[in-house]
């Protein structure tokens, strides 16, 4: 007798730690040579959900899910198959592959239950045996077992698991609602938030502790305080709250970067940089931390231009661009002369307080001998004009 080789199938719509725990569970006591982890392409009894990722992109989750892990492989072969994902067709195409191989399908207890209504099932379990996930010692499919003995040539072997209790349709809800990070593996959230799967948006809590390890020690305190200020301003000025939490969160989480660090990330997601911009890092951390921001968070283009515009502003800003540049001068942890003025005038007009902000900035600038960026000039120009 060859391998033992286990198929373990599913739309992994997304792939949880329910399916995780079941894999660990089938090493441990199944011990096969290799577990074929196959997604399907289309599910026989059910259709994918609206807004499901491609294909591709639930065979990258598969991948950050089960890395490193021994014996388990990836099978795209339901997938470059297309059509209707039969388990027959996938068995057969295995015993071809592994002649010698001693074949092995994967299932949990309700559908063993229900697994003589499949396609072609006779011919199905002649070449693969049964390994039935129960929750108990299983006495409860003993009959069921006794069953597939005397009518096919399968055996039928009780995987012990405790299973994770949510299900994918629960989960995807879960991941709108900024929640479900308890049910997956940190690189597979990452992926979906990165890419905005099944609408999702990220746990804040997350999103925190990603960007703080992206920050010096020192900059935290500064961060929190900026997220604070861009809430209450956001509510002050009927802005969208969650997207000042995440524009605050994350403008600053390449601001400890040198020049050269910063050059690298402007070749490697192609940002156009004026020449004030290339010398300068203070400058060019806007722009290489929306990039950032875009890539590994997937943040909106409203929260990209808020991150993008918080130091040097620009003429016609949005309110959301507004509140960011403001609250990154008025936190409370920023000590210097006029911020309790500012910060006050901040609630009671937003545009006076970006003007007189602006002129602040530019005062401090022309007292250190230091050029500024032209789109202040630009921003404190059209905002004047606006106020008459």
């Amino acid at each position: 007798m060859g391998e033992v080789i286990c198929i373990f199938g599913g739309t992994y719509n997304p792939v949880h730690l329910g399916h995780m725990a079941a894999v660990r569970a089938l090493l441990e006591q199944l011990s096969p040579n290799r577990l074929l982890v196959v997604p399907t392409a289309i599910p026989p009894h059910k259709q994918m959900p609206s807004k499901s990722p491609t294909a591709g992109q639930r065979v990258d989750m598969l991948h950050l899910a089960f890395d490193g892990l021994k014996n388990v492989e990836i099978s795209d072969l339901e997938i470059t198959r297309g059509g209707v994902s039969y388990t027959y067709d996938t068995a057969k195409e295995l015993r071809k592959r592994y002649p010698d191989s001693e074949l092995w399908l994967a299932i949990g207890e309700d559908m063993f239950a229900s697994v003589e209504h499949w396609h072609r099932h006779s011919e199905l379990f002649n070449i693969v045996s049964i390994a039935v996930f129960t929750r108990g010692n299983g006495n409860n499919l003993d009959e069921l077992t006794d069953h597939f003995s005397s009518s096919y040539r399968s055996n039928v072997k009780n995987i012990k698991l405790d299973p994770i209790k949510i299900s994918s349709t629960e989960l995807r809800e879960l991941l709108q609602q900024r929640s479900g990070t308890e049910y997956l593996s940190d690189p597979v959230y990452g992926y979906i938030i990165r890419n905005r799967l099944y609408d999702s948006k990220p746990n804040f809590e997350w999103l925190r502790t990603k960007a703080y390890e992206m920050l010096k020690p020192s900059r935290i305190a500064h961060v929190k305080g900026c997220e604070e200020e861009a809430v209450k301003l956001a509510v002050c000025w009927g802005a969208d709250i969650d997207s000042a939490r995440e524009a605050a969160i994350l403008h600053d989480i390449t601001k400890k970067l040198d020049i050269d660090d910063q050059l690298i990330l402007c070749s490697k997601y192609g940002i156009i940089t004026d020449e004030m911009e290339r010398t300068n890092s203070q400058l060019l951390h806007s722009k290489t931390g929306a990039a950032v921001a875009k890539f590994e968070f997937g943040i909106s283009d409203e929260v990209y231009n808020a991150i993008l515009w918080h130091t040097t502003g620009k003429a016609g800003m949005t309110t959301l661009e507004k509140i960011i540049y403001l609250a990154d001068c008025i936190e409370g942890t920023r000590d210097y002369k006029g911020v309790e003025k500012l910060r006050a005038l901040a609630y009671e007009n937003l545009d006076s307080a970006l003007k007189c902000a602006m002129e602040s900035s530019l005062a401090y600038l022309k007292q250190k001998g230091i050029v500024p960026h032209p789109n202040t000039k630009e921003a404190l120009d059209y905002i004047s004009d606006c106020k008459g």
